[in-house]
């Protein structure tokens, strides 16, 4: 398929639901992939443009001695409040997108995109994308995944949890729904199967994308 413009899959899931081992079982098959989470996380770097908003609205108290974000005590100030979730987000959704945006521009003649957005349909991003994967799990797998890979009480889990739409949801509105609760290699083939499916709806060629090694 040659376009002018990418057919683009938005690929979202709860947090600790699986999403970036789907995003990388994408990139292994030569797609390619912005991950938003890669951009926020530029942009709150040291000497980051989004910092000097971040610390006009939340004080020097969520930054470190040397001028460098702590996130951890960042983390902790936003979700003990949906109030200041909204702040750091309305500072930083603007950002993230515009360089989104930019980096969409740099793929526009490849045949397939993938936008890599957490809070996709929390921030309306769906109206990028000609469909949307979600990553899911069930709820009390997804908190002790958290809690696991976070080190974190169940009540820090929850409050990050709750502070997005539920992974079920956004299972139930995408057009695809991975449940990762199996195997690395179970996820894999679904992904493997939905990528087939996909160049075959597109008429796209294998060939026009290699499969490398996750």
């Amino acid at each position: 398929m040659k376009a002018n413009r990418s057919y683009i899959i938005g690929l979202t899931g709860g947090i600790a639901c699986g999403k970036s081992n789907v995003a990388r079982m994408l990139k292994a098959q030569g797609c390619p992939i912005i991950d938003t989470d890669k951009i926020s996380h530029a942009l709150t770097a040291p000497n980051g443009p989004a910092l000097p908003f971040i610390r006009a609205e939340f004080g020097d108290s969520v930054f470190a001695d040397t001028g460098e974000l702590n996130r951890a005590e960042l983390a902790s100030v936003v979700f003990s409040s949906p109030d200041k979730i909204a702040a750091l987000n309305a500072i930083l959704h603007p950002m993230i997108f515009a360089e989104m945006e930019r980096q969409m521009l740099l793929f526009h003649t490849e045949p397939l995109l993938v936008l890599e957005i957490p809070l996709l349909y929390e921030t309306g991003a769906e109206k990028y994308c000609n469909e949307v994967w979600a990553v899911y799990v069930q709820p009390e797998e997804q908190l002790r995944r958290l809690m696991r890979r976070n080190t974190l009480t169940r009540v820090q889990a929850l409050g990050r949890i709750t502070s997005q739409m539920p992974a079920l949801e956004k299972a139930r509105r995408a057009d695809a729904a991975i449940d990762t609760s199996g195997s690395y290699a179970q996820t894999a083939a679904k992904v493997k199967a939905l990528w087939n499916d996909l160049l075959r709806r597109l008429d796209i060629d294998q060939s026009e994308y290699p499969a490398r090694e996750a």
